[in-house]
């Protein structure tokens, strides 16, 4: 028994380790996240760079479709009829922008609905001008040069016809400095309009306009200088092979119609080529 009672206790210690066990998979989530953003992000920097600004516009409108507000303004068979809510800005004689159809038809001369006759001059008059839009907008892809040029050039259709407008760039003026004397970019720009407004025989008028002076002057030379850039543009078309029979109007508006909201900017120095509706 005393032998029993002297042996030495042996205490066995187990070290117990809590684990933390299976933390789940939220972080997978939070990463899958991150990196869709930062793909995003990528893509984003990638079309700024590799696309034009009519490219760019034409990404935006997919991606935030819009959706008539009436079925008036549509101006079509279907939900837009090819045309966008903003069709009293760019496609104005589709769209009556909420007026009666039939009201809209006799104001404008044209054939009520009972006949069809309206409709159907006014469907093809429409379709001639939107031809020779995407005819010229289709150029831009062709080459670097092409790009450059179109760089200077947008596009409405309006209810008086096809505005094509070409506009100075700050480091690329269509005309040297308060003259008239067309630049090689402006001579480039009007032979390619030449070739599409080419494409049809409506009359054509041509519009000068110049960015505002930063000061008063005595003798301000934008109302002479604006019709005679209009002047320069009308016989450049008629060397490039444009009739001079279809030249309807030839006008000079000076400062008074800028086309931002800078006076003053560079932007405002432009010419705007009409290509008049058949049906005005």
């Amino acid at each position: 028994m005393a032998a029993q009672g002297n042996a030495p206790v042996i205490i066995k210690r187990k070290k117990v380790v809590q684990g933390g066990g299976h933390h789940g998979g939220a972080w997978k989530v939070a990463y899958a996240d991150f990196v869709t953003a930062m793909m995003a992000f990528f893509l984003l920097m990638w079309l700024l760079n590799a696309t034009t600004e009519k490219q760019r516009k034409g990404i935006s409108d997919y991606f935030n479709p819009t959706i008539p507000v009436n079925r008036i303004s549509g101006g079509g068979d279907g939900a837009f009829g090819g045309d966008s809510v903003f069709s009293e800005e760019t496609m104005a004689n589709t769209g009556t922008g909420g007026a009666d159809r039939r009201t809209a038809a006799t104001s404008n001369g044209l054939a009520g609905p009972e006949t069809g006759e309206g409709s159907a001059g006014e469907g093809k008059a429409q379709s001639e001008l939107e031809d020779v839009q995407k005819a010229l907008m289709a150029r831009g892809g062709e080459s670097n040069t092409m790009e450059l040029l179109l760089r200077h050039v947008v596009t409405k259709v309006t209810d008086e016809g096809l505005v094509i407008e070409i506009f100075d760039l700050p480091d690329a003026p269509l005309f040297a400095e308060d003259t008239a004397e067309a630049s090689a970019t402006a001579l480039a720009i009007v032979d390619l309009l030449a070739e599409m407004l080419n494409l049809t025989s409506n009359e054509i008028a041509v519009s000068g306009f110049l960015r505002a002076h930063p000061v008063t002057l005595i003798d301000n030379p934008v109302w002479d200088l604006s019709a005679l850039r209009a002047q320069t543009v009308r016989r450049m078309l008629e060397t490039s092979g444009i009739d001079p029979a279809r030249m309807q109007r030839i006008s000079g508006f000076a400062d008074r119609k800028p086309a931002v909201s800078d006076p003053a900017a560079v932007r405002n120095n432009r010419i705007e080529v009409i290509l008049l509706r058949r049906d005005r």
